[in-house]
């Protein structure tokens, strides 16, 4: 089987080839329901026509960029297409048309900027101040007149679609005919009401079957619903009444000021206000892969592009379906998501099962066919045909059919999507939002995470700790140390230092309502900005002193930050900071206590680099500020890169979060490596390492630019002792990732927040991005988004995902059992009495409970600790293991044992006789039958442990499903004899069939204490070697 399946139906976790899809699709031949089996599958030719359209419209981008572009410099003002103002529009004040302001943007028309009065033109006629941006009052007649932030989206399915698609089963809709035509046959000869009973009974437990798996279906599909709402916030910073506040991209309105930065996405149409160093990436929507620098001569920002560099503001002009992008969002839904390797295995699963069922099911109507023929042959009444004996033909073929019902197991890989949009649910209240649902699977497999340092394995909570300044050293504690500091130092050195913290910043302090300061940026930022309003500082009054002249943002490259800036005596003046030896580097100089620059000596370089040391040892963040006074104020287009005068050595605090280290812990003993990548100095990421358990006393600390410069030799040999990754670039993580899974296969999970982190989210079997601190190119390029940035949130989603794992394990070893004793006893009953044991009804209620609510029970059940106490599973690890193998033999064998005794000396040991002891022992037989599949579904809930209660009352799915099945049961024994052809039990054969399905669980005992896997932790099964003693319970 294992062979069958790696053959066809293998594929990727992620970019999965088309060529692989398409084989595993042309490989599943029997399928019941084609409509509902492949509902959640990826429909290759829909993504085919949507990749058509999406061209299209790229296309019809460029040719707007390029073509258009360089001919409307040549157009006449009076030449333009003429937009009529509608009247709405003119009585709420407005002085453009939003297909004219549309047109301006989308076809980069400077002209027509120009002819509007340009940005103050524009802001003018979309009534907004550039200073105090829209009025809260306004939102709704903006909205009324430009329009609503929002993409056209595909209408949700209803309950009844649901219905319609569970009616689509073939061996329903035969059953269906079957049904009608018994009752058809069944009245003239057997007349009212007996000649329905059979038939109608059919009908009634379809329209059960139909209705369970509707309201599953449903209820999954609503899941699913909610979690696309959440992959779908996105926040932005806007200026409006005058303060900056954050509101989802969905409220954004014609004439919003939008605050950009780097990871941003373009969230609407508009026009350039202000910024530096602004690059963006047209390439989701144009495919042009060239970046665009956005300026006052380039002022146009397209929906759907990135800034992949700089910092700015804009003013939105066009939103939702009058933007390129919102038409081009409505071709990226289509065609779904690829499926999972599970899913896609369980297909393969229930092809082969399949296969098996209609032979049997063939045989079992031949055997049954041949055997009436040679009895009718016998008798000497082969000519003489009559309406019963087309009635009992239709019967067998409607047991048939009914077996094909209960052996093609089309539940499995839908059971994975139920399991699947179970754990995403729960993962969601709990912090992690899984955006594909390969991701939840893969993550249960995951056997080393490389994670950042800042904010998941800390608080991201910065503050100024200890500084060095003129040759003196301070630990800062409020407002006491900020006054004692500046007894301290000059005010001249002070001057220096409030420009250098704010200057150099792409963070701001802004007024809230109440009129209170508030810090909006960077942590790391935030908390050097808060030290300078400690020490007395004013930032707009700073700002609005000096001039910036140039940016060049901080990033993950550089790990640095610089800019000019025009002093009001006319100097120009360069500040830079950023990574301590990188800066230091820059210095040839140092401030003294009077703020004169004097030589930096070698024996004070080294004291400083002590200093760096000292505090990187203390877990704090390092970093030097440093400034330089340009000789040259007409070049103002170059940044200078050295001659810096060392101002300041900051340490920042950034505590470890608590239950880090118990969560590191809790990976190690699953088998799941830790390894720390930090931009960070290797001394501040040693300790934090150490504090997290992280760093062990054989483990290894390596910085990026020395793991960079090795040989793939040289890697192949350090890589698995690595534990720690300092000053590490984005391209050091992508290397480190590419070579853990292709020369380890390592199934690798990577977090990243940053925009440059994106090829390495990418690349990883999973990518976790950050969803406080994560940029929106991060969160794009990920598998889950970490929504509270806590390293113990994707310790849950490893938990969960091994939860995932087992739980189909669990679902398949029960339905396979139920497969193997319902055609076993189907076959050999036919060929030796002439008769199935269980009628069309009984079958299709035994479908029901070991399909939708077999599924519903043990597919949903939560992860417990157990879970993390054992390897991951390898990525060629066979799905049905030998343990399964021999609880499913195991469990059939007994049951197959029970139910032959019972048929054969059933009268006599239970002492029957009469006209209706052959009713009472069918009915035994069935009763006993779904008790011993009851008592199945709990031995199934644990494969390998044998206390198979434990956390059985904390699933409530699982006892409702327990509960609701045997009062069923019940009824339909009971109650529901005539359709169901049953006949009331005694208290005693209850009692008997209950006793003897318990037995299977002194059975399930015995067979887990049969060896059947070798080896322990580092097995490559799911499963650890059986322990002994108390631990075995």
């Amino acid at each position: 089987m294992e062979r069958y399946l790696k053959k066809d139906f293998d594929v990727q976790s992620k970019h999965s080839s088309e060529a692989a899809l398409r084989r595993w699709r042309s490989a599943v031949t029997i399928v019941k329901n084609r409509r509902r089996r492949f509902r959640d599958v990826a429909n290759l030719h829909m993504r085919s026509e949507a990749e058509k359209k999406k061209l299209k419209i790229q296309e019809k981008i460029r040719v707007a960029l390029y073509v258009q572009k360089a001919a409307l410099q040549f157009i006449d003002a009076g030449g333009r297409v003429e937009h009529r103002l509608s009247e709405e529009a003119r009585e709420a004040g407005f002085g453009i048309d939003p297909d004219e302001l549309a047109s301006i943007v989308r076809g980069h028309d400077i002209m027509g900027l120009k002819a509007h009065g340009g940005l103050e033109g524009l802001a003018r006629k979309v009534r907004v101040s550039l200073d105090e941006g829209v009025k809260s009052s306004d939102i709704a007649t903006r909205q009324n007149i430009y329009g609503l932030n929002r993409y056209t989206e595909k209408p949700s399915r209803t309950f009844l679609m649901f219905v319609w698609d569970a009616l689509h089963d073939l061996t329903l809709i035969i059953l269906m005919i079957c049904a009608v035509i018994s009752i058809g046959v069944g009245l003239p000869t057997e007349g009212w009401p007996e000649g329905m009973y059979s038939g109608v009974g059919i009908l009634v437990s379809i329209f059960l079957v139909v209705l369970v798996t509707a309201i599953s279906d449903y209820r999954q599909s609503l899941q699913f619903r909610d979690l696309d709402k959440e992959k779908k916030k996105i926040f932005v910073q806007v200026t409006r009444d005058g303060y900056r506040q954050k509101i989802s991209i969905y409220d954004l309105v014609v004439g919003d000021i939008v605050h950009l930065s780097i990871g941003d996405q373009v969230p609407a149409d508009g026009v350039f206000i202000s910024g530096y160093s602004l690059l963006i990436d047209e390439s989701g929507l144009s495919g042009e892969s060239e970046p665009v620098h956005i300026s006052e001569e380039k002022p146009f920002f397209l929906s759907g592009t990135k800034v992949t560099d700089g910092s700015g503001k804009m003013l939105v002009t066009t939103v939702g379906m009058r933007t390129e992008w919102g038409k081009l969002m409505e071709t990226l839904t289509e065609g779904g998501d690829d499926e999972t390797p599970l899913q896609v295995k369980l297909n393969g699963v229930a092809t082969i099962i399949g296969k098996i069922g209609l032979a049997f099911a063939v045989l079992t109507f031949v055997v049954l066919v041949v055997r009436f023929l040679v009895e009718k042959a016998l008798r000497k009444e082969f000519t003489d045909w009559s309406s019963s004996d087309a009635l009992t033909l239709l019967n067998y073929f409607a047991i048939a059919v009914t077996i094909i019902v209960v052996a093609v197991p089309e539940g499995l890989p839908l059971a994975v999507t139920l399991s699947l949009a179970f754990a995403m649910k729960k993962l969601m209240k709990e912090k992690a939002l899984v955006r594909h649902l390969s991701a939840c699977e893969t993550m249960g497999s995951a056997s080393c995470i490389c994670t950042d340092k800042t904010g998941t394995l800390t608080t991201n909570h910065m503050v100024v700790h200890k500084i060095w300044i003129c040759g003196k050293a301070e630990e800062i504690k409020g407002s006491e140390s900020a006054d004692v500091l500046k007894s301290e130092i000059s005010g001249r050195v002070s001057s220096i230092l409030l420009q250098a913290i704010f200057q150099n910043t792409n963070s701001e302090v802004v007024k809230d309502k109440d009129g209170k300061n508030t810090i909006l940026g960077t942590p790391t930022e935030s908390a050097l900005l808060e030290f300078g309003l400690l020490l007395g500082g004013n930032f707009d009054a700073q700002r609005k002193e000096n001039k910036i002249v140039k940016v060049e943002p901080f990033n993950s490259v550089k790990k640095m930050m610089s800019v000019l800036v025009a002093l009001p005596d006319g100097r120009i003046r360069a500040f830079c900071k950023g990574a301590s030896e990188i800066i230091l580097s820059m210095c040839n100089k140092i401030v003294n206590y009077d703020g004169e620059s004097i030589p930096l000596s070698e024996v004070q370089e080294r004291n400083i680099t002590d200093i760096i040391n000292g505090f990187a040892s203390e877990a704090l963040r390092t970093l030097c500020l440093a400034f330089k006074d340009v000789d040259d104020p007409s070049n103002e287009s170059d940044i200078p890169t050295y001659g810096y005068t060392l101002i300041m050595v900051v340490g920042i605090k950034d505590p470890t979060r608590p239950g880090v280290k118990d969560a590191v812990q809790t990976c190690l003993a699953a088998g799941i490596a830790v390894r720390m990548v930090t931009g960070d100095n290797i001394n501040t990421a040693k300790a934090i390492a150490k504090e997290c358990g992280i760093l062990t006393e054989d483990g290894l600390a390596i910085e990026g630019p020395e793991f960079h410069s090795m040989s793939l030799e040289e890697m192949r040999e350090i890589i698995p002792k690595i534990q720690v990754m300092a000053r590490s670039l984005p391209s050091d993580k992508h290397t480190l990732v590419t070579h853990l899974r292709k020369l380890y296969g390592e199934v690798v999970a990577v977090t990243g927040d940053g925009t440059n982190d994106a090829p390495a989210l990418h690349e990883a079997d999973i990518g976790l991005a950050m969803g406080i601190a994560g940029t929106e190119v991060a969160k794009e390029n990920a598998d889950v988004i970490i929504m509270d940035d806590n390293f113990a949130t994707i310790v849950n989603v490893a938990k969960w995902g091994r939860a995932v794992y087992i739980n189909i394990q669990k679902f398949v070893q029960f339905q396979l059992t139920v497969n193997v004793v319902a055609l076993v006893v189907n076959f050999v009953s036919a060929c030796i009495s002439g008769s199935a044991p269980f009628t069309a009804v009984q079958l299709l209620w035994v479908n029901l409970i070991m399909d939708t609510l077999g599924a519903l029970a043990l597919a949903t059940e939560p992860p417990n600790d157990a879970l993390m106490k054992r390897p991951p599973v390898g990525r060629s690890v066979s799905f049905i293991t030998k343990t399964m193998w021999r609880n499913i033999i195991g469990q059939s064998i007994y049951q197959l044992i029970v139910i032959g005794v019972i048929s054969v000396y059933g009268k006599r040991l239970l002492r029957l006789s009469g006209s209706d002891a052959s009713d009472i022992i069918d009915t035994f037989i069935f009763n006993t039958f779904v008790f011993c599949q009851l008592f199945n579904e709990i031995n199934s809930r644990d494969i390998e442990k044998i206390n198979i209660f434990r956390g059985m009352f904390d699933s409530w799915i699982f006892i409702i499903v327990m509960v609701c099945t045997v009062a069923f049961q019940i009824i339909i024994v009971e109650l529901l004899g005539t359709f169901a052809s049953t006949v009331p039990q005694s208290w005693q054969l209850w009692i008997l069939s209950i006793l003897i399905g318990a037995v299977g669980m002194p059975v399930a005992v015995v067979l887990k204490c049969i060896p059947v896997e070798t080896g322990s932790f580092k097995q490559h099964d799911d499963y650890e070697a059986l322990p002994s003693g108390p631990e075995q319970a």
